[in-house]
């Protein structure tokens, strides 16, 4: 199918003050009708992304946008059409939205939504609702149990809000200990924890979910733990982000944005570069390499679902 049947779409993810998201229901008689969707419409000839979801919002829920942010992109192929999703996250408007098609409005937390229920398009961004935007990659010193569980509780306290046990150093015996321990304080920081180790493992220690390093991802061939526990995967280029979409993960790292300390003879990508692999990815993605939390908003205006990293979120060696 040419490109000229691409239908380009705006949509945006609305949130309350709980953290619900508006939906609504598509009619019966249209393409995909009977499912749940996030509001939004088609753009019109010479509209940006942004004006069209302004303009959409404005005629389906009379509000009027005034705060708003890139969440994802998401192409689909249905077979009888293709869509791209441009969506964003609304962080704020005024007005009361209100159904003005007639359309049936629901307002349901991330967690809470049945993917079934929506189109297969929008699948992706449901992930993206229940993923946050900072992510840790945990750092030295692995071997001193006390100082490392020491740095993880501080980058707790200070607002992380998604971890992966990365501890290459040590060895099963020595990393099953260190993870039980860091679900400890994650689970009472109420932040998953992933682990950077073999999916058998982190079934068994009932950790949140497992990252997968680009050479394992390309001798998988299926999703590695249940729908109930996050997988992703360390991608550098766009076959590997193909790849972890295909196996149905939930996100993927894509690196080095720029130079690391970890990777000094690495090219990095640049958020050009960035952009371009990002664009046709069909999951979440987060920009990892040489970036840290003052890196976000520069993160998201590329696509990114947050950024991820080391040196950069993981504190400094506590202080005796």
């Amino acid at each position: 199918m040419s490109e000229r049947h691409l239908i380009h779409v705006a949509a945006g993810a609305i949130a309350d003050a709980d953290g619900r998201i508006l939906i609504a229901r598509r009619p019966d008689g249209v393409h995909q009708g009977g499912l749940w969707e996030f509001p939004g419409g088609k753009l019109m000839p010479g509209e940006t992304p942004r004006q069209a979801l302004d303009r959409e919002l404005a005629e389906e829920l009379d509000i009027r946008v005034t705060g708003a942010r890139p969440l994802i992109c998401i192409r689909h192929d249905y077979g009888d059409r293709r869509v791209l999703l441009d969506v964003h996250r609304v962080t704020a408007y005024e007005g009361v939205p209100e159904g003005r098609e007639g359309q049936p409005l629901d307002w349901v937390l991330p967690q809470d939504m049945q993917p079934d229920l929506f189109p297969a398009a929008d699948r992706p961004i449901i992930t993206a609702l229940r993923l946050p935007s900072r992510y840790l990659i945990t750092g030295a010193d692995p071997h001193d149990r006390d100082g490392f569980l020491a740095r993880l509780d501080a980058s707790l306290a200070q607002g992380i809000e998604l971890v992966q046990l990365r501890a290459h150093e040590l060895n099963d015996q020595a990393y099953a200990a260190l993870a039980e321990a860091s679900i400890v304080l994650c689970r009472a920081a109420g932040v998953p924890l992933i682990l950077n180790r073999s999916p058998a493992i982190a079934a068994g220690l009932d950790a949140d979910g497992v990252h997968v390093p680009a050479a394992q991802l390309r001798r998988l061939g299926e999703r590695p733990l249940l729908a109930d526990r996050l997988v992703g995967a360390s991608c550098h280029d766009a076959g590997e982000l193909a790849l972890a979409a295909a196996l149905d993960f939930d996100y993927a790292l894509l690196s080095p944005v720029a130079v690391t300390a970890s990777h000094p003879g690495a090219l990095p990508l640049g958020w050009a570069g960035f952009a371009r692999l990002v664009a046709s990815a069909v999951l979440p993605v987060y920009a990892l390499g040489g970036l840290g939390p003052g890196d976000l908003e520069l993160a998201f205006a590329h696509g990114a679902q947050g950024v991820a990293g080391i040196s950069g979120f993981w504190p400094a060696q506590p202080r005796a």
